[in-house]
C-alpha cells in the first residue's frame, strides 16, 4: 500500500505479522493482560498454565499493567530485536480497561516500540478515538462471517449492553459492530488485519465474501486461521481442515486482498520471534524479576565425522521451496568431507489430505519424521512446531532457508558442526 503514511510504512517494515519480510528479523512481544471475554466462540477455550499448547488464547499467566511493564524491561535486555507490544487476550482486550491502562504505560515508557491491538470487534466502535489517542497503529480483528446465518454458527453468545444474545440476534450484533468498527479504524488510519478461523462445512466456503468484503472496508491483510479442535468447546470433534484446504482458500481470496501465510497461531503470551516462541523462558519472571535459570544441555555429542545426511524439501530439486508439512516427496543428500552428493529421495505422499491439527495430524507428523530416520538435517522453507518437535526428539535438526538446495545443505551442515563443537568449549 504506496498511500501509507510514511510513519505507518515504517513500523510496517518492522512488523512480523503483517509483514512477512521482517517475521525472521523483528520480535512481537504479547502482554496477557485481558482475561474477559464479552463473547463466546464455539471453537474458543481460554486455557491458563499451559506451556505445551500453542494457539490463540492460551497463557501461562495473567499479568496487572505493573507487571506488564516490568516484564517488557525484562525481555527487552534480552531481545534487543523487539519491535512490536501487542495485546491479544487471552479474553478480549476492550472487555478489559487494564488494557487501556497499559497502553497508556508502554506509549510513556516506551514510545519506540510499536502497538498493536486483537479484538472481536464487538466494542471496537466506542473504542477507535480512544486507541488511536493511544497511539495504536494496527488492529486484528477476528471477523468470521460476513453473512449472520453463518456467523450464529460460530458462536455460542454475545454480552452486548449488559444482556446475553444468542442465535441471529447476538450475529447480527456482532456483524454490526465489527464492519463499523474496521471502516471506523481505516478512516482513523489505522492498519487492520482481519483473521477468520476456517471450519470446514460451517464456514468455509463462505470465507472468500469475508475477504471481498474487508478488502471494501480498507482491511491490509487477511489471515484465514485453520480451526484447532479444543476439548471442552462446541467445535472440539470438528474435523480440522488439510493444508490443501487452507491453501486452495488462500489462493482463492488472494484475488481480492493479500494474504497472510506466515502466521503460527500465537499465544496470548507470545515472545520473540514468530519462528522462535520463547514465552516459556520467561514465564513467572515478574515473581521478583527473577533470572531463569541457565538450560542444562540434555545431548552432549562429539564430532566424531564428517558425513551428513540431509533431507530436503524442494519442489525442483534447485531450490528449498517448500513448507515441510505441505511436501510430498523430500530429496536426500550426503555430504562427506566437503562433497555433495545426491542420496535418493524420499515420497510421504498421500498424508497431505490429513487435517492440520488433532491426533490424525500427530500421526501424520510421526509417520513423515519416521520416514527420515537416518537423517542428520531435514531443510524447509518452514516448519510447524510440532513438526519441529517430531524432528528434534529423533535428533534430527530443522533449518528453515529459501534459497538454492546446495547453499542451504552448505550453510546447515556448517551451523550444525559450529553448534556440535560448540558444546565443549
Amino acid at each position: 500500500m504506496s498511500d501509507l503514511p510514511a510513519h505507518v510504512q515504517e513500523m510496517l517494515d518492522t512488523h512480523p505479522c503483517y509483514n512477512e519480510s521482517a517475521h525472521r528479523k523483528f520480535a512481537r512481544m504479547h502482554l496477557p493482560i485481558a482475561p474477559r471475554c464479552n463473547i463466546q466462540c464455539n471453537y474458543c477455550n481460554r486455557k491458563y498454565d499451559c506451556m505445551n499448547e500453542s494457539r490463540p488464547g492460551v497463557t501461562s499467566e495473567v499479568l496487572s499493567p505493573e507487571e506488564a511493564i516490568h516484564k517488557i524491561r525484562y525481555v527487552r535486555e534480552r531481545i534487543p530485536q523487539l519491535s512490536v507490544i501487542g495485546v491479544a487476550g487471552p479474553g478480549d482486550p476492550l472487555a478489559n480497561e487494564e488494557t487501556f491502562t497499559t497502553l497508556e504505560m508502554v506509549k510513556r515508557e516506551f514510545p519506540d516500540l510499536t502497538l498493536c491491538l486483537s479484538t472481536n470487534g464487538l466494542n471496537l466502535p466506542k473504542e477507535v478515538g480512544r486507541l488511536k489517542d493511544l497511539g495504536v497503529k494496527f488492529i486484528t480483528v477476528t471477523i468470521n462471517a460476513v453473512d449472520p446465518a453463518v456467523g450464529e454458527k460460530m458462536y455460542d453468545f454475545v454480552i452486548w449492553d449488559g444482556k446475553v444474545l444468542r442465535g441471529r440476534a447476538a450475529a447480527e450484533r456482532l456483524l454490526t459492530n465489527q464492519l463499523e468498527g474496521i471502516r471506523m479504524c481505516t478512516e482513523a488510519g489505522i492498519l487492520v488485519k482481519a483473521n477468520t478461523v476456517m471450519v470446514p462445512t460451517i464456514n468455509a466456503d463462505h470465507i472468500p465474501e469475508v475477504a471481498k468484503k474487508v478488502k471494501e472496508l480498507g482491511v491490509y491483510i487477511h489471515n484465514i486461521i485453520p480451526l484447532i479442535p479444543v476439548p471442552g468447546t462446541k467445535f472440539a470433534d470438528m474435523p480440522a481442515p488439510t493444508p490443501k484446504e487452507r491453501k486452495r482458500l488462500q489462493d482463492m481470496c488472494e484475488t481480492n486482498i493479500r494474504q497472510m501465510r506466515h502466521c503460527r497461531f500465537c499465544r496470548a503470551d507470545a515472545i520473540g520471534l514468530l519462528d522462535h516462541d520463547r514465552s516459556a523462558e520467561f514465564a513467572h519472571v515478574t515473581c521478583g524479576l527473577q533470572e531463569p535459570s541457565a538450560a542444562v544441555p540434555l545431548i552432549m555429542e562429539m564430532e566424531m565425522r564428517s558425513r551428513y545426511k540431509v533431507a530436503v524439501a524442494s519442489s525442483d530439486g534447485s531450490m528449498v521451496d517448500q513448507h515441510f508439512g505441505q511436501t510430498e516427496r523430500f530429496l536426500l543428500y550426503e555430504m562427506e568431507d566437503g562433497k555433495l552428493r545426491p542420496a535418493g529421495s524420499v515420497t510421504v505422499d498421500p498424508l497431505l489430505e490429513e487435517p492440520m491439527f488433532g491426533d490424525r495430524h500427530r500421526l501424520k507428523l510421526q509417520r513423515m519424521v519416521s520416514s527420515l530416520s537416518g537423517a542428520d538435517i531435514v531443510l524447509a522453507s518452514d516448519f510447524g512446531e510440532r513438526a519441529e518437535e517430531e524432528l528434534l526428539a529423533r535428533g534430527i535438526r530443522p533449518y528453515r532457508y529459501r534459497g538454492k538446495v546446495e547453499d542451504a545443505i552448505r550453510c546447515a551442515v556448517n551451523d550444525l558442526f559450529q553448534t556440535r563443537a560448540m558444546m565443549f568449549e
